[in-house]
């Protein structure tokens, strides 16, 4: 019997085959939308995955400002951050940030999903969200995903 055959691959840096997909978030719900692109960039959908390596795609995500959100969370959600300064704790919903800066919100979503290491911070780089329909990566010739179908 042919040992070598059964020998267990594990993917790295150099050996993962990353591609460029884009996303639409149009209709999409926030949480639901985040898990499925953090499953992406980490690379989980892949048979040749690899908990400690970057072996997940590239993903961009277009119409940022079109997500929706369930229930109530649009007025209730709140987003909170620190200055570092006393007394410097400060709060913005969801509608808020919806309307100023939309691919905060996303990413800030995804962020949340990713493992909170180096590894993680290294796979964040791999998300680019913009609001609207153009994206400067044109040249990268991303693949179109339909979340629907994706599970």
């Amino acid at each position: 019997m042919d040992t070598l055959s059964y020998k267990t691959v594990s993917a790295n840096k150099e050996t993962a085959e990353k591609k460029w997909i884009v996303v639409d978030a149009e209709g999409q719900t926030v949480g639901r939308l985040a898990s499925k692109v953090a499953k992406l960039i980490r690379g989980k959908h892949k048979a040749n995955f690899t908990p400690h390596a970057d072996c997940g795609d590239n993903v961009i995500v277009l119409n940022a400002e079109k997500v929706s959100f369930s229930g109530t969370k649009l007025v209730n959600k709140e987003y909170v951050r620190y200055t570092g300064y006393p007394g410097g704790q400060r709060m913005t919903s969801a509608q808020l940030m919806l309307e100023k800066k939309p691919e905060r919100l996303i990413e800030k979503a995804v962020k949340g999903m990713l493992p909170k290491n180096t590894l993680g911070r290294q796979l964040f780089r791999n998300l680019k969200v913009y609001k609207g329909t153009e994206h400067n990566q044109e040249a990268q010739k991303p693949e179109v995903l339909n979340l629907d179908t994706f599970k």
